[in-house]
């Protein structure tokens, strides 16, 4: 047994002395060291590879892609985090102080930065759906302005009878139309038809000077006892010639027209005028070539133009025999007359819309000449008091009863002077 001095100096000297861990042996191999190596640089490049591969999902944005890449990119940072953890379980660092605590702290600092990587990656996927969802709210509302449009386009179709149902058969069911139903778009109707014969009376008339008619015999045909005022009034025959036949039949509500499956109601005829009143007279025969509008234009064309006046123009018969197999050309002359055609058609189409029905009257040559119902279609007359009251040469455009008013009928009257 130590005496009790001697025994306090140990205790002294052991406190006085420093206790240094020894650091832990390292066996380290390096062909394990390289091998973990390789295998972090191929984890990188994976790594990389589906980042790239996150990128090019969002141009153009392809939600699958983006998710298979991101579970990708997730992979290879949990593979490489696995790669560091069994490096430092196989290689730990020097004691320390605290050598958990820093364990710990070198784990938490990674789970941050892993953190920041997703959260940054999870503000830009929110702002590409937001941007998403506003491209989407645009779209929405462009598809319901089109359904709008498109709505009000099919209400449009329909009140114009542009379809074959609405043009050939029952009207619109609530009787709405888009036009008013007055005297005046009457009137204006019969202004309109009245012009159009007159102008095709003119390519008629130089086609047959072309031909070599004798125009002064070919007008007495028309009418023989007719006395002119001048020379160039003889083209009044050619439109009482146009008027005869294109007027033929308008007191009937087919037209004379023979057409199967046809539906006759005042909505029903309004819509079919409303359908031609803003369309091309081709175009309309070109959706419906067998339409009632398409019958009436061949048959008022095969009476208007007589076969050798066509055979003098054209030197054959083949637009006509075109017209009697059911087609229409397109040639000038025709389209000429598909205008005239148009415009009788309309007025038929209007007259029969009205309730009572416009009549149509016409004048008969050698009447009496009447101021109530009739009108000189030459201006500058010379009447005198003394004279017999004129008589009607020709009926140059019929005349029509609506409701209680008179639109007088256009004639010419023979033997008449006129004011230079």
């Amino acid at each position: 047994m130590l005496p009790t001095g001697v025994k306090d100096n140990q205790l002294r000297e052991s406190n006085s002395q420093k206790v240094h861990p020894q650091p832990m042996e390292e066996n380290q191999n390096p062909e394990a060291v390289e091998s973990l190596v390789s295998k972090i640089f191929a984890n990188v490049s994976s790594l990389k590879s589906a980042y790239i591969q996150l990128q090019s999902a969002h141009t153009p944005y392809d939600p699958d892609k983006i998710q298979a890449a991101d579970r990708l990119v997730i992979s290879e940072l949990k593979n490489l985090s696995e790669l560091k953890h069994f490096y430092r379980e196989n290689n730990p660092k020097p004691v320390c102080a605290s050598p958990q605590d820093s364990r710990l702290a070198a784990e938490i600092q990674e789970q941050q930065s892993l953190l920041k990587t997703y959260e940054v990656m999870v503000k830009k996927f929110q702002s590409e759906i937001h941007n998403k969802d506003s491209e989407i709210g645009q779209l929405q509302q462009q598809i319901e302005e089109a359904n709008q449009k498109r709505v009000k386009l099919e209400k449009n179709i329909k009140l114009r009878g542009l379809s074959t149902k609405e043009s050939e058969g029952s009207g619109d069911e609530n009787g709405f139309f888009p036009v008013d139903l007055t005297p005046d778009l009457f009137t204006a109707a019969v202004e309109a038809a009245s012009k159009a014969i007159h102008d095709f009376s003119k390519p008629l008339i130089n086609m047959m000077k072309a031909a070599g008619w004798d125009l002064d015999a070919a007008a007495d045909s028309i009418e023989p006892d007719v006395v002119y005022a001048k020379r160039a009034h003889k083209k009044y025959a050619f439109e009482s010639h146009i008027c005869q036949r294109m007027f033929s039949g308008f007191q009937q509500e087919s037209f004379s027209i023979k057409s199967d499956n046809l539906i006759i109601n005042k909505e029903s005829i309004f819509h079919q005028f409303l359908a031609l009143r803003e369309m091309d007279p081709l175009d309309m025969l070109g959706q419906n070539p067998d339409s009632i509008f398409g019958k009436f234009c061949s048959s008022k064309y095969l009476v208007v133009v007589h076969p050798k006046m066509e055979a003098s123009f054209f030197g054959n018969l083949d637009q006509r025999n075109y017209v009697m197999g059911g087609g229409h050309p397109r040639t000038p002359f025709y389209q000429a007359f598909l205008k005239l055609a148009k415009s009788v058609w309309l007025l038929h189409r209007l007259a029969f819309s009205f309730d009572p029905i416009v009549k149509v009257f016409q004048v008969q040559s050698g009447s009496e000449f009447s101021e109530v119902y009739m009108e000189s279609v030459v201006k500058n007359l010379i009447m005198d008091e003394d004279d017999q009251k004129p008589k009607v040469g020709l009926m140059v455009m019929p005349g029509f009863w609506i409701g209680g008013s008179v639109i007088q009928s256009r004639v010419y009257l023979s033997g008449m002077k006129v004011a230079e």
